[in-house]
């Protein structure tokens, strides 16, 4: 049995001020053939769930083509995306044929020209490969599901931890279903259903409530005779596309009737609580103050404006300034400035630097930030982390970066690349000890929390401006379904 595993992921923010160019994936990395599998094999991505599945099960061959998974970024260029199909499909054609293709996407890609990106290329590996091979997709917990992606597919899972600590569970799941296929064991049929409804990325954390309760059902639900797989899927708030929002898929064995009453019952139990999909946060000033006066520490402050996992920029300085007109010490932060990294490096390792850090992108996510201090450690920024983190990455490269230790109290990590709070290893890369900090501020929302919630004594979140605010009035949708909760909090459904 020979299968093809080929794609990409890229959660796309409408709203973030830098597009995804063809450069900026080629910095992140287009990988191919070997490069792979060598690259995930051993993490806990996607793609390590489907050579799993090529352990477990003899004559199965997972051929690695072409991959690439982008920091989440503004949408991305016509030119990027036309870019990476071509190699993908071409590399599908070259080496096939194939018993079935296994496609490890985000599910929430926006491109300048297809605002279901996700949706048109899985039409464009149908097209490859025709109707009779199976198609397999796996998809980010945060992904908005298009028809189009349904029609095109065979079997889709989704991630169904937040944060994503079950990436290569269902990677495996996915390709084991369609192993089954494609042996004649099972005819899967899926089935979407999709209110109007947009939760709140604070109530999307999955062992809080009310998302708790609701994968507790979907759990029950997936043990009904028949049901292969049942997936709660929160959706991104933060592209503007016509499927943006909350959905949910069911696959049963052969029964569309089945498949579709599965998901409209949770459809409908998630309509019924909407309500409780509403969330706010604290104040940068209240969030600082809380975490200074805790008896122990770390406290996590959740810079949610600032969330790179959700396409912001990684260099909001709004708490930092907070903090030091507050007289709050003992935070450690992550920021992106490679400006101010070649600084750090022509100092070198305990030479002095006065610098500005941060706010560099766009005006929304804060001023520069005067620091004067030492630099504590200077690095190409890679690492590997094999304990858990968001989305199961175990191989990071940061670029170069470099650790410094303000004279007023700060200890702060500078990357020159874009990225989230989400191993503490990032920190110990540049010589600063997370587990001694008394604050951490942490880019994200629940990405974080894989790393950093076992060793916190609290987690505040923040509700500061920028990118991926929690306040989702202060962006303008121009595709988005009308009406929609709670944007308009008399909708029906």
């Amino acid at each position: 049995m020979r299968l093809a595993a080929v794609g990409f992921g890229h959660e796309a923010n409408s709203f973030a001020p830098v597009q995804a160019s063809l450069d900026v994936w080629q910095r992140c990395g287009i990988f191919e053939g070997a490069a792979i599998r060598d690259r995930y094999a051993t993490s806990e991505s996607i793609l390590a769930g489907f050579f799993a599945y090529e352990a477990e099960e003899p004559g199965v061959e997972i051929v690695p083509l072409v991959f690439s998974w982008l920091t989440p970024t503004g949408i991305s260029t016509e030119e990027a995306f036309e870019h990476l199909t071509r190699r993908m499909l071409g590399a599908l054609r070259e080496h096939g044929p194939w018993d079935g293709v296994l496609l490890p996407q985000h599910g929430a890609a926006v491109a300048e020209h297809h605002l279901d990106a996700d949706g048109e290329f899985i039409s464009r590996v149908r097209d490859v490969v025709g109707p009779g091979v199976p198609v397999g997709v796996t998809l980010d917990m945060h992904a908005n599901i298009s028809d189009r992606m349904v029609r095109a597919a065979d079997v889709i899972t989704v991630f169904q931890t937040n944060p994503h600590v079950d990436a290569r569970e269902q990677g495996l799941a996915c390709a084991r279903l369609i192993g089954r296929q494609i042996r004649g064991e099972i005819r899967p049929v899926l089935a979407l259903a999709d209110p109007p409804l947009v939760i709140n990325i604070l109530r999307q954390g999955t062992a809080d409530e009310p998302m708790a309760g609701l994968l507790r059902l979907a759990r029950e639900q997936e043990r009904r005779p028949g049901i292969l797989s049942v997936s709660v899927v929160e959706g991104f708030p933060y592209a503007d596309v016509p499927e943006m929002g909350m959905s949910f898929l069911a696959i049963a064995e052969d029964d569309p009737g089945l498949a579709a009453d599965v998901a409209q019952a949770l459809a409908h139990a998630a309509w019924d609580m909407r309500e409780s999909f509403v969330g706010d946060a604290h104040s940068i000033d209240d969030a600082l103050l809380e975490a200074a006066a805790a008896p122990d520490g770390p406290v996590v402050i959740l810079d949610m404006g600032d969330n790179v996992g959700g396409g912001s920029p990684g260099d909001s300085t709004h708490v930092l300034h907070a903090a030091r007109r507050l007289a709050v010490g003992g935070l450690i932060e992550s920021l992106y400035d490679p400006e101010a990294v070649q600084a750090c490096a022509a100092a070198g390792v305990g030479g002095r630097v006065d610098l500005a850090v941060g706010g560099k992108v766009d005006n929304r996510h804060g001023a520069p930030f005067p620091i004067t201090g030492e630099v504590i450690a200077v690095t190409d920024g890679k690492f590997e982390d094999p304990t858990p983190t968001h989305g199961g990455s175990r191989f990071f490269d940061l670029g170069a970066s470099a650790g410094v230790r303000t004279d007023d109290g700060f200890e702060l990590a500078i990357h020159s690349r874009p990225e989230g709070t989400r191993s503490q290893v990032q920190f110990r890369n540049v010589g600063i000890e997370p587990t001694e900090a008394k604050i951490i501020a942490a880019k994200g929302v629940h990405s974080p929390r894989a790393a950093f919630e076992p060793i916190a004594t609290a987690l505040i979140w923040v509700a500061s401006p920028g990118s991926t605010s929690a306040d989702l009035s202060s962006f303008t949708y121009r595709h988005r379904r009308r009406p929609m909760f709670p944007f308009e909090p008399d909708a029906t459904w």
